[in-house]
């Protein structure tokens, strides 16, 4: 399902316009982004949980030449999936 899709379907669940619900959409996934960028984890209990993940500096070895190479420390971004969500998707 792609953006538009999403808001589509967003519009006919809600009853709202699709302008309205791309506000809406958009909306949440600047706050999500925001917490996460902040350092904050994002909770919808059921669905799952946004955090952050603070990954070490490393070596790693290029395939096929070997080559060693440095990689620098990063900052990624975990889902937890929820019992709800799980459940859900498990007995589809």
């Amino acid at each position: 399902m792609k953006k538009a899709e999403f808001i589509q379907a967003v519009a006919e669940k809600a009853g709202l316009s699709k302008k309205d619900a791309q506000k809406a959409v958009d909306a949440a996934l600047e706050t999500i982004s925001e917490g996460l960028v902040a350092g904050k984890s994002v909770s919808f209990i059921g669905f799952g949980t946004f955090s952050t993940a603070t990954r070490a500096a490393r070596k790693a070895r290029v395939p096929g030449t070997d080559k060693v190479v440095d990689v620098a420390a990063t900052t990624a971004v975990k889902f937890k999936v929820g019992k709800k969500l799980k459940d859900a998707v498990a007995n589809s």
